[in-house]
């Protein structure tokens, strides 16, 4: 299954854009918390040769069944061991992962040894103060934690509505935010782990936030024109981010 929401596809446009304008095809690319594998297959075939790794089994083993090309391959494996064998990538894609890690800053100074000098990182992450994280995701989690019958009702009514608790993108069984940014909370996270933010974009508004989301899923051009509003709106309205980071260039260091 690959992406059906248009604030989906727009991250995947702006990972696959953003390859595609920086390194030729046969590069090689790194995906952490591949998931799913919906974002490895479609640089697969792009061409460049693709590697995704995920700590959750369930994830890679979908990740494996899906798959259909030769460039790309996925293993359970975390990004700590994927060092020790001393492998560096051209660019590294880690999209919508930092928010669920409960220190992202430990990945980070991985991925940057994972890196070529002049290669490239890619995060998407939510707006830990957008539309869907305030009134959708801080709300359920702090009525998961009660484990009240407030959160009982609402698992019942998430179930008859068709939600399972996974993503297109991910089969892991814990999707729990831990990590809420805001773009300076992101921008600091890259400076003080060496890196330089050089570009960052919106994703969507409102478009997936309940109960504007019950429409919205049915109907892709309101999908599309809340991208498009989002990209007028200031950041802090934002669903998510997109972002490139660079590596910090440090006498004597990679």
């Amino acid at each position: 299954m690959e992406f059906t929401r248009f604030a989906d596809i727009k991250r995947l446009n702006f990972i696959t854009e953003t390859l595609k304008d920086t390194l030729p095809k046969g590069s090689i690319v790194l995906d952490v918390g591949c998931g799913n594998g919906v974002i490895s297959r479609s640089l697969g075939e792009l061409g460049y040769n693709v590697f995704g790794i995920d700590v959750s089994e369930k994830a890679v083993a979908k990740a494996t069944q899906l798959n259909t090309f030769p460039n790309v391959n996925f293993k359970v494996l975390s990004a700590e061991q994927l060092v020790a064998e001393g492998k560096q990538y051209d660019a590294v894609v880690c999209s919508e992962v930092l928010e669920h890690l409960n220190k992202p800053e430990t990945l980070l100074k991985t991925l940057r040894k994972s890196l070529t000098p002049q290669g490239i990182l890619i995060v998407t992450v939510p707006n830990g103060h957008g539309p869907r994280e305030t009134f959708v995701t801080k709300p359920i989690i702090s009525l998961q934690k009660k484990n009240n019958l407030s959160w009982k009702i609402i698992q019942n009514i998430k179930s008859i509505l068709g939600y399972k608790g996974t993503t297109v993108q991910s089969d892991a069984s814990d999707l729990t935010h831990i990590q809420f940014f805001t773009k300076q909370s992101l921008q600091q996270l890259a400076d003080k782990n060496g890196f330089t933010i050089t570009k960052m974009g919106k994703t969507n508004f409102i478009d997936d936030v309940f109960p504007f989301s019950l429409v919205t899923k049915r109907i892709s051009f309101l999908q599309k024109l809340d991208c498009r509003v989002a990209e007028l709106l200031p950041y802090n309205y934002t669903g998510g981010f997109v972002s490139i980071w660079q590596k910090k260039k440090y006498d004597g260091s990679s």
